[in-house]
């Protein structure tokens, strides 16, 4: 039976008992076990019988008043900012961005806080100490993934692959990923010379522009993601390319939905509204269409597979996945698993790098005494003459501050991403229940006045100790920690220290208006990335 955005409409819709079963299931009923759900509602068929719709009606919202009582948050949980309404929970305190108030909570409560969001309760960690005794000490307690969550539930093996899955399923990808990207010289020079090729291509785009102001988000992304092509498919694309164009606009605005969508994961009733407000229906279509992309790929890849020729991450882990089966052992590689890892691998290997390296020219923008500094320092350690290289990165030590602090600064994942705790347990000495959604609040630590002193002042210096030498902060943690720690960490470093060594090599970046410099606005998101801008990339004088 089909459902209607309105569940009460729903509910007169109901012309068979059966039907309030698959009703409340469609619509969710919290944390309340199933078991109980069925129980209860087996004593209303009953009474249902012998009632008018009215009296229904508010029969099943006393039945749901009184599952939401029994479903009350345990004991000892983390404090919460106000009271949790039924069925939405905190939902209605959070402002749209609510990254202002996620840092103030985390200064008010320390440690931890507890958000009702929906039927879920999730707690937020925001200390790394607390961190730390989560993601490492009780790694085997918070490394899953909720299985819940909106796409996950309405996209079918969308919990497959990379990032949310758990579990063996998770291991086996994350070991046979890791091994591949190895081979293919991830944080080795091999590597560091693709990127540095893909580079050339891209600052010859930018030459091309002749300093007038542009958007180069869109050519940024596109650079980036020619590297995570020439691993994945074992090619890079031309930036005219039709279908690498689209496919870059696909997965653009696939984070940008999924960004859209956090509500529907704590909320998923809200799918069912008219129109799209939530973007729900948008993403499912995106990952529709990535999905049929990912697999013509693949079969196209297979055509041409040779044992001896593994020379991209698809046909690597296709003979990764006929290894394992000609073992009498239950294997967890497969093409649906493949055509997830596409997806993570394209997505997390191009979203936050670029939209770090646009962070980073918007902050020149707004201190180009630091972008200066920057370009001297590449003048006395390199030179003008030849670009950069991995080597480099030891001799441009303010550059590679400049980075981490951006990295602080922009934030750029402020959540991070929900690991699920899977065993009842305690953390910092509160309880954490069993199916309670974890999220590390990263931007609370990247803005903690007591470990940084001054977190709004953007000062690279404070990665510098008395010598001018470098200082790794743990505290700094753009790629999160623990087991599900970002694979592609080295690989977003070579990129972000290459890329940026050559732009401030060969461009100075200027506001399109002098008079006018784009604001630095906090955004939210999966990703936040910056506002759009303009930029005038100027060539300088060799």
């Amino acid at each position: 039976m089909a459902y209607s955005g309105n569940p009460f409409h729903s509910l007169m819709a109901l012309q068979k008992k059966e039907h309030l079963y698959e009703f409340v299931l469609a619509y969710g009923l919290g944390n309340v076990p199933l078991s109980l759900c069925l129980s209860e509602l087996k004593m209303l068929e009953s009474v249902m019988s012998c009632l008018d719709v009215s009296s229904c009606l508010i029969g099943l919202f006393i039945l749901l008043l009184a599952m939401f009582f029994r479903s009350r948050k345990p004991k000892n949980l983390p404090p919460t900012p106000g009271t949790a309404l039924p069925f939405v929970g905190h939902l209605y305190m959070l402002e749209k961005n609510p990254r202002q108030q996620f840092k103030q909570w985390a200064e008010q409560f320390g440690s931890m806080f507890t958000l009702k969001m929906g039927p879920n309760t999730a707690v937020f960690i925001n200390t790394l100490d607390t961190l730390k005794e989560a993601f490492i000490k009780q790694g085997d307690y918070f490394s899953d993934r909720p299985n819940n969550l909106f796409a996950v539930k309405f996209s079918q093996n969308f919990d497959k692959g990379l990032v949310l899955s758990s579990g063996s399923y998770w291991k086996s990808q994350r070991t046979t990923s890791l091994a591949i990207l190895r081979n293919f010289g991830m944080g080795k020079n091999i590597l560091a010379e693709k990127i540095i090729e893909e580079i050339s291509f891209f600052t010859k785009e930018l030459a091309r522009k002749n300093g007038q102001p542009s958007d180069i988000r869109n050519l940024t992304n596109m650079s980036i993601s020619n590297i995570i092509c020439s691993i994945i498919f074992g090619k890079r694309f031309e930036f005219g390319d039709e279908k690498f164009t689209e496919l870059v606009q696909m997965f653009n605005e696939a984070v940008k939905a999924n960004s859209a969508d956090l509500i529907l994961n704590f909320v998923p009733i809200l799918y069912y509204l008219p129109f799209d407000f939530f973007k729900g229906k948008r993403l499912l279509e995106i990952i529709g269409q990535l999905r049929q992309f990912d697999f013509e790929k693949i079969r196209e890849i297979k055509k041409s597979y040779d044992p001896d020729n593994l020379d991209n991450y698809i046909v690597a882990y296709i003979d990764e996945m006929r290894k394992e089966a000609s073992l009498d052992q239950k294997s967890y590689l497969d093409e649906i698993c493949l055509a997830r890892n596409i997806d993570n691998l394209f997505i997390a290997g191009t979203e936050t790098t670029s939209t770090t390296i646009m962070w980073c020219l918007l902050y020149m923008l707004h201190y180009p005494e630091v972008q200066q500094r920057i370009y001297k320092e590449i003048v006395e350690q390199i030179g003008t003459e030849r670009p950069p290289n991995i080597t480099d990165k030891s001799n441009l030590k303010y550059l590679t501050a400049v980075i981490m602090e951006v990295q602080r600064k922009a934030s750029i994942v402020p959540l991070g991403l929900p690991h699920l705790c899977n065993k009842d347990t305690t953390l910092a000495g509160y309880n954490i229940p069993k199916g309670t959604i974890v999220m590390p609040n990263l931007d609370a630590i990247h803005a903690s006045k007591e470990i940084w002193g001054d977190p709004e002042t953007f000062r690279p210096e404070r990665f510098l100790d008395d010598k001018g030498n470098v200082m790794t902060r743990e505290e700094l943690m753009p790629f999160s920690i623990g087991r599900r720690k970002c694979l592609g960490e080295s690989l977003a470093k070579m990129e972000l220290f290459l890329f940026l060594s050559s732009l401030f090599q060969q461009f100075e970046f200027l506001p399109a208006s002098p008079d006018k410099v784009p604001p630095l606005t906090k955004t939210w998101g999966g990703v936040a990335a910056s506002e759009p801008f303009e930029i005038r990339c100027v060539e300088r004088n060799k």
